[in-house]
């Protein structure tokens, strides 16, 4: 591993000229890190609740399909005038695709990158490694303002004609990407893959020139502006975690990118990139001349979406990691081995996306290969696990908020993780890749696991954020309501998935081999809007506590790393002298007066 030496802040001092700036620089268009990275965590929660709210409607129609939108006239006041009267009283099949599609896209898009990446790589990165700001503040701004077109954009979507993209987030041609010849933006697909769609693929552009910004800025400031000492292998993981992150959506996102151009020129300009041959018949609507590969799409999508997995996950395990460690009281157990498995699961991220086509009509001797390569990356998986339990065994472990939400992140991953193995294998994937097993795998994976890793990172830098605590007591009521919901919720998926019941019927009840599990997709239901109503208790803790939470000290945790050496909240420009690291993050469990040796501690 390279300790690439790094260059001594006297040199880098031009990066951000420290003057302090007027309202409008210092909180609209700041340059400062650590605002931008409170401003994208401020737009993740405002969509979490636009996302987690299309999931309790899904859940709903689910659950509920002859009753649901009786259900919601009698909870919002004025909504049967605008409920369509050709649906007949009941959610329209069309208006549930669009329900679902636009769920995961706001979750993904909008909500876990900006909160893992975009709030906690701008705040944390320049802090834990002892830098002033960013490699690049002007476009470390443009980042975060690169986003906005996307909110936009996906918000505007479900009221223009045809309503929001309704083709499933994975927006698979030719359902996503024909258009009638007229030059209209009317597709001949399906109602929801008209100009809905085109906004789907211009807010998905502009969120991948966001990320590619950031990820340029995080590379950057990790390899050059580390304080004296701050060598590689003294990094703490979070910065690991959001390094190879950045590595991995500057090599993925340029094929998402590109990929959702070509599908706007086909909807827009009439280009036939993923369109079949001409002469091809979709009932009264044929292709025109040339002809595309439908499946490009999906080698393209999915060449980022996988990687994607991990740029969601790897941020989680780095905070959780770092987590760990102060509250067990104890080194993190195997340093290294962490670090190297992170770094092979981001390698190997890129040579797995195959297994996401196992239906498509792969050659078998193709997803062999892809067969071996996604067991092969358990393996970097099982280290950071067997880890965290070795950090955890024999520890003084302290229960508090963090901690609990760091272990949840733990149980969710293994539950997603040892599920995913089935997947791995395409002869058990081509019968459950459609059910809703995939749909539990998802979500243990990408909600349950990302979420309960958010919920521990907010809560662990709260005080350095704002400068004042969140309420424990609510905290940890949060986080029991949360841990049992969430089971109750996606656990049973599973049974449903091995039962056979098909994702994206919004009526499961006209077929009758699904009416026996009705009862469960019931309970799902319910527990669902009991899980969606106990994040109420998340946002009330964090608002209240950024006016009336307890004074935080500098270092409430007793944690090690740089960040905790500033002030809370830290000033601009960070500290008032260089920081000079002379040992590791992770020296816990020490005799004498303190515990904890922080990085800078030269006894």
């Amino acid at each position: 591993m390279s300790q690439t030496r790094p260059i001594p802040h006297d040199v880098t001092a031009h990066v951000a000229g420290h003057q302090q700036p007027g309202f409008i620089g210092r909180y609209i268009f700041s340059t400062d890190h650590k605002v931008i990275g409170i401003q994208y965590l401020f737009s993740a929660v405002l969509f979490l609740l636009v996302g987690g709210g299309l999931a309790l409607l899904v859940r709903l129609q689910v659950g509920y399909p002859d009753e649901s939108i009786g259900i919601l006239t009698r909870l919002i006041p004025g909504l049967a005038r605008h409920i369509p009267p050709e649906w007949g009283g009941r959610m329209s099949p069309e208006f549930y695709t669009m329900l679902f599609t636009m769920h995961a896209t706001v979750m993904i898009f909008l909500v876990i990158i900006p909160w893992l990446t975009g709030a906690f790589g701008n705040f944390l990165i320049p802090l834990m490694i002892g830098a002033k700001d960013m490699a690049f503040p002007i476009l470390n701004m443009l980042s975060y303002w690169f986003m906005w077109p996307a909110f936009g954009l996906l918000m505007a979507s479900f009221f223009v004609d045809g309503g929001a993209s309704g083709v499933g987030w994975t927006a698979y041609p030719t359902l996503s990407s024909a258009d009638l010849a007229d030059g209209s933006f009317a597709s001949p697909a399906a109602r929801h893959a008209g100009l809905g769609q085109t906004l789907w693929l211009l807010a998905v552009f502009f969120s991948g020139v966001s990320s590619m910004m950031g990820s340029v800025n995080y590379i950057t400031t990790v390899l050059h502006l580390r304080a004296p000492g701050m060598t590689l292998l003294r990094m703490p993981l979070t910065v690991w975690s959001l390094f190879i992150t950045a590595i991995l959506q500057a090599v993925a996102l340029p094929s998402l990118t590109v990929a959702a151009i070509m599908q706007l020129t086909d909807k827009v300009f009439g280009t036939v990139f993923f369109l079949p041959p001409g002469g091809a018949q979709f009932g009264a609507w044929s292709t025109g001349a040339g002809g595309g590969q439908p499946l490009l799409w999906q080698h393209l999508f999915w060449f980022y979406s996988h990687p994607a997995v991990y740029i969601m996950l790897l941020p989680a395990m780095g905070m959780v990691s770092d987590i760990l460690a102060v509250f067990s009281r104890k080194p993190l157990f195997g340093y290294r081995p962490m670090v190297y498995s992170m770094s092979a699961i981001g390698g190997l991220g890129f040579i797995v996306w195959g297994h996401h086509m196992f239906q498509s009509g792969m050659d078998p001797r193709i997803g062999a290969g892809f067969i071996i390569a996604t067991i092969l990356i358990a393996l970097p998986s099982a280290v950071k696990t067997f880890n965290w339990l070795a950090t955890l065994w024999g520890a003084n472990i302290q229960f508090t908020t963090p901690m609990l939400n760091a272990m949840g992140f733990i149980s969710m991953f293994v539950i997603g993780g040892l599920s995913g193995i089935f997947m791995a294998v395409a002869p058990v994937d081509v019968n459950v890749h459609d059910t809703y097993f995939i749909v539990a795998h998802i979500h243990y994976v990408l909600f349950l696991s990302t979420l309960f890793g958010l919920f521990a990172a907010t809560q662990f830098w709260f005080p350095k954020m704002f400068g004042r605590c969140m309420s424990e007591p609510l905290g940890k009521l949060h986080f029991a309501l949360t841990f049992i919901l969430a089971n109750c919720t996606f656990y049973p998926m599973h049974i449903l998935g091995i039962g056979g019941h098909p994702r994206r019927y919004f009526d499961p009840t006209l077929y009758e081999f699904l009416q026996p599990f009705q009862p469960l997709n019931r309970f799902m239901t319910v527990s669902a809007i009991l899980l969606g109503l106990a994040q109420l208790i998340f946002l009330a803790n964090f608002f209240f506590s950024l006016f009336f939470g307890k004074k935080a000290s500098a270092n409430p945790w007793d944690s090690n790393t740089l960040e905790w050496q500033a002030p809370s909240p830290p000033p601009h420009g960070n500290f008032e002298t260089t920081p000079v690291v002379v040992r590791g993050p992770y020296e816990y469990g020490g005799e004498g007066a303190t515990d904890h040796l922080p990085q800078t501690a030269t006894a």
